[in-house]
């Protein structure tokens, strides 16, 4: 019971803390968290220090936790990462994918395209569930379960850095250029042009990592 209770809060502190409802550098104070959450010290802490190990949570002077700061240099780091290896993703879907991998990339698209007014709508979250959707019809091809997982870690920890890009960039024209990038790069694998996908996946992921200025 313990464990699911640390696992379980493990989950919903990870998605405040990605979906920027705790500040960056923002002290977790347990009392707060404990009321927030409605769980005990124990499986709190166990929460806590899984999410140190997944570099969200920064250990203060050994008593307290804050909210891992962010950082250009970080951010630049883990989107350059993460561009190369959704390229290498892409590459062996090109390879790898079939008729399946196509019907169901054209079904993300047009789910994401669909519902391109929940951004306007300030509806952010539900938006990046379509957005995440789509990308991850297009790796899962690769057949990896390692750079599946791999992917993820960077997916997750890039989050935090792409809700700062939406909250400056929805429903303005870098937003409309971004969706016009989703549409060239679904042509792009649909004719299984290795070449000019992964040039696209990465510049198309590169975005945020180049308008984000952290002050």
């Amino acid at each position: 019971m313990k464990e699911n209770s640390a696992t379980r809060i493990m989950q919903l502190l990870k998605q405040d803390i990605l979906a920027g409802n705790f500040e960056p550098g923002e002290k977790l104070k347990m009392a707060t968290l404990k009321a927030h959450y409605g769980v005990g010290v124990n499986p709190l802490r166990e929460a806590l220090s899984q999410l140190v190990v997944e570099q969200l949570v920064a250990v203060e002077d050994q008593r307290g936790y804050r909210v891992h700061p962010v950082s250009q240099a970080e951010m630049q780091d883990i989107y350059d990462a993460r561009a190369h290896l959704e390229a290498l993703c892409v590459e062996l879907a090109i390879a790898r994918g079939d008729d399946a991998w196509e019907a169901g990339i054209l079904a993300a698209a047009h789910r994401l395209q669909a519902n391109a007014d929940l951004l306007k709508q300030g509806d952010m979250q539900a938006w990046e569930q379509l957005h995440q959707g789509f990308h991850l019809a297009i790796a899962s091809g690769c057949g990896s379960e390692q750079l599946l997982a791999a992917r993820w870690s960077l997916y997750e920890k890039a989050s935090r850095y792409r809700n700062l890009w939406l909250r400056h960039n929805a429903g303005h024209e870098a937003f409309d250029v971004n969706q016009k990038e989703h549409e060239e790069l679904v042509t792009a694998l649909l004719r299984r042009d290795s070449a000019k996908a992964s040039a696209l996946i990465k510049s198309h992921l590169l975005v945020p990592s180049q308008v984000v200025q952290l002050t």
